[in-house]
């Protein structure tokens, strides 16, 4: 792994990242301009900003989900852009594990089987995939809930089946896309201690991209995406 400035590893770096677009007219639209940042081992980062303002494509450059224009992201100090696809598939399965805003839960599948599916693409056998994914969902409070499927889930229980997901392969770091802006108060709040109790549990970096101020608060660092630069935000 690369080390930030003051000698603690980094699970995550960006180095001078530039994302840009043409727009309807031909004209470029920039979206990230130079943005610097290492995410250290079992840091809690929160990333704010106004919509539109590039939350989301920071951290699909950060997952290894889309290339930038200009700059690297490092993943266990891997330089992602010089991986080919089947490299690059490899890292993101298994050195990062992703929670959306929708859980993106296969349909067809049991939670259990939709938990066991990263480890399955990793050649891992059924029966410790299996084994596994069972531990997870007890992890995340759903051992009662192996067989459903995620329409017989409520949402809450969908995300924390994504969380297990996301764990599966023990990643480096969990990236998470506005986790609980499709749910209630109090499943936000039960699904937001969930992501910090396996934050410290597993000492995996968290990354979570929010407008949620309560959930933002809890991050051990909150950073303002504005005008496609990352600043330091100002805590009350």
């Amino acid at each position: 792994m690369t080390e930030s400035a003051d000698g603690v590893q980094a699970t995550v770096e960006a180095r001078d990242l530039e994302k840009s677009y043409l727009g309807g007219d031909g004209s470029r639209i920039d979206v990230l301009r130079g943005v610097s940042f290492a995410f250290e081992r079992g840091s809690a980062v929160a990333i704010t900003g106004a919509s539109g303002s590039g939350k989301s494509t920071l951290l699909h450059l950060l997952g290894a989900l889309d290339s930038p224009t200009a700059g690297k992201v490092l993943v266990g100090g891997k330089d992602v852009s010089k991986l080919g696809e089947e490299e690059l598939a490899d890292v993101r399965n298994r050195h990062i594990g992703f929670v959306f805003q929708f859980h993106h839960l296969l349909r067809e599948f049991t939670a259990l089987e939709n938990v066991m599916m990263p480890a399955l693409l990793t050649g891992r056998t059924f029966a410790l995939a299996r084994e596994r994914a069972q531990g997870l969902l007890a992890e995340v409070g759903l051992d009662h809930r192996v067989t459903h499927k995620p329409r017989q889930l409520s949402g809450g229980e969908q995300q924390r089946v994504a969380v297990a997901r996301a764990l599966m392969n023990e990643p480096l770091v969990l990236l998470a896309d506005e986790p609980s802006g499709n749910l209630d108060a109090s499943t936000s709040l039960k699904l937001h201690d969930l992501l910090f109790a396996v934050r410290e549990r597993r000492e995996v970096s968290l990354i979570v991209v929010t407008h949620n101020t309560h959930l933002a608060a809890r991050a051990d660092r909150i950073l303002v995406l504005e005008q496609g630069r990352l600043q330091p935000a100002t805590r009350v």
